[in-house]
């Protein structure tokens, strides 16, 4: 809707127009609008003039960017608050135990707990998978549906630090998810802003992965 005159008579009143850069200030931009806006209507046809509605529709569409820009704004800094608040709440349960689901385990000689959660009574072995794709298969006793727990000594079973992928196998061959007990050594902020916490026997872990806090171990009396 702005015609050559219009910014030919902008440029006049108020000298050469500067590119709006994307972080230009939205203030800065909002007089620029205003200056071209009503260069183009002292512009405008006599004979021929503007839709008034046409102006309004510019003015409005000009508060929407605006009001977009301050919701941003906003968001962002709320986003902010609240990553803080959950770093400071996740850095209070350094020291605790918790259960983690998952996939990988990081064994270092020491025993590791644990549990899988069966669908129906029987039997059932975890599947330990190292680096160099061999499979260690750990059989666990006969147990009725619900949560079963295990422990995996590596020193016992010949198991060499490093990490492995871990698995739960029922008798008819299906897997089954596992839930690893571990300490939060850390918390901290990877590099792309999310919560990552450091479970002993574990890694790094997402907070969405933690499915139980079990309190902090009593503390040992000196003597």
């Amino acid at each position: 809707m702005l015609t050559n005159n219009s910014l030919a008579s902008a440029n006049n009143t108020s000298g050469a127009t500067e590119p709006v850069s994307a972080g230009a200030d939205v203030s800065a931009t909002k007089d620029m609008f205003t200056k071209l806006l009503v260069a183009q209507i002292r512009n405008q046809d006599p004979l021929a003039p503007s839709d008034p509605s046409q102006f309004v529709n510019q003015l409005s569409q000009l508060s929407q960017t605006e009001a977009l820009q301050s919701l941003s704004k906003t968001t962002s800094a709320s986003g902010s608050v609240l990553q803080s608040l959950q770093v400071l709440a996740m850095g209070g349960q350094v020291g605790s135990q918790v259960t983690v689901a998952t996939d990988r385990v990081r064994l270092d000689g020491s025993p590791l707990s644990g549990s899988i959660n069966l669908p129906a009574a029987g039997s059932a072995n975890l599947v330990l998978t190292g680096a160099d794709g061999r499979n260690h298969s750990v059989a666990l006793p006969f147990h009725t549906a619900g949560a079963t727990s295990f422990t995996i000594d590596p020193s016992a079973l010949g198991l060499a630090p490093g990490s492995y992928s871990i698995s739960g196998q029922i008798a008819d061959g299906a897997r089954v998810p596992v839930e690893i007990a571990g300490r939060v050594d850390s918390v901290r902020l990877s590099g792309t802003g999310s919560v990552v916490l450091q479970v002993a026997g574990v890694g790094d872990v997402d907070p969405s992965a933690i499915t139980g806090f079990n309190g902090k171990a009593p503390a040992v009396a000196a003597n």
